[in-house]
């Protein structure tokens, strides 16, 4: 049988993310190959991510190579995908959840409330940004790219006293010595999707759904689901400063939500619960768009070079 091939970024964990799968999918009796694809936010290194404009950054070109046939699965972080994805795809499998925890790392300093004013932090979401300026003014806010080494090297070289990273990336590349802090997801929410694995396929490629089909974690799938009907009724990317994060499983969910100006002047939260999914998303989205939602995302999207395209 022809091998599966892997689409995959060339960061270092992107390919940890692809190998993982291929390992699991070689278990299983498959012969696998990795292809690596250089996207958008892997050639912009300079910009701020927020200033990139660009839905999809980190999936465009994987994506291109999938409707091709060059390769039949795409292993991607479940935040950095858009909430509707381009006609011609599917998730094939939501992976089990790692830590959804957003985390301080620093070499100095041991947390946040440690940090002297000025203390320069280094982060590439206005999610994160945003949070931050309301949890503790008068720090200094600056953005930073590359990749998890590249960021930790820069910490280690005094370019920032601290920076903000995902837990479940430095987790997966076994870095966990850097964490100085986790953050709670009601102090710092995190991007939909945040800590979950997808398997993005050809829609209608059985033997690539079929294949992946034992990698379907249904908790993973339900409440990440329900974060992404949020982010949709939103209008948001991947790089706007909203969290959500829904815990529990079908039946008993309860979804928190934050929407927060740039400069942390205004940060509006809602928490609900309810039985359904898509029904909480939207519910929860409809709530801070009655709190004054819409006018924060629209001036994000007005100082964006190219505003997201509405789903």
């Amino acid at each position: 049988m022809a091998p599966l091939r892997i689409g995959s970024r060339g960061s270092q964990l992107a390919l940890w993310q692809a190998n993982h799968v291929a390992a699991l999918l070689r278990e299983r009796g498959h012969t696998v190959e990795i292809e690596v694809i250089q996207t958008t936010g892997d050639r912009v290194k300079e910009v701020a991510l927020s200033k990139v404009g660009t839905k999809g950054m980190f999936t465009k070109e994987i994506e291109e190579a999938l409707a091709e046939g060059r390769v039949h699965l795409a292993v991607h972080s479940l935040k950095d995908l858009p909430a509707d994805l381009p006609g011609g795809f599917e998730l094939a499998a939501v992976m089990k959840r790692e830590d959804v925890s957003d985390v301080l790392v620093s070499d100095r300093y041991g947390s946040l409330r440690a940090l002297p004013a000025g203390s320069r932090v280094g982060t590439s979401s206005l999610r994160r940004e945003a949070q931050l300026r309301g949890l503790r003014p008068g720090l200094n806010i600056l953005p930073i790219r590359g990749n998890v080494d590249t960021r930790l090297h820069k910490v280690e070289a005094g370019a920032f006293d601290a920076i903000v990273l995902a837990a479940a990336g430095l987790k997966r590349l076994g870095l966990e010595k850097w964490i100085r802090e986790y953050f709670s997801v009601q102090a710092m929410c995190p991007a939909p999707g945040q800590g979950a694995l997808a398997v993005e396929i050809r829609t209608g490629d059985a033997r690539s759904r079929a294949a992946v089909t034992f990698l379907e974690d249904r908790v993973t799938r339900t409440t990440t689901s329900c974060e992404r009907v949020l982010l949709r009724a939103l209008g948001g990317g991947c790089q706007v400063p909203i969290g959500a994060f829904c815990m529990g499983a079908e039946g008993d969910l309860r979804l928190i939500s934050v929407v927060a100006r740039p400069d942390g002047s205004q940060v509006l939260r809602e928490s609900q619960a309810g039985s359904d999914p898509a029904e909480l998303g939207r519910r929860v989205a409809n709530a801070l768009l009655k709190k004054g939602a819409a006018e924060i995302l629209q001036e994000v999207y007005a100082a964006s070079p190219a505003p997201p395209e509405q789903p």
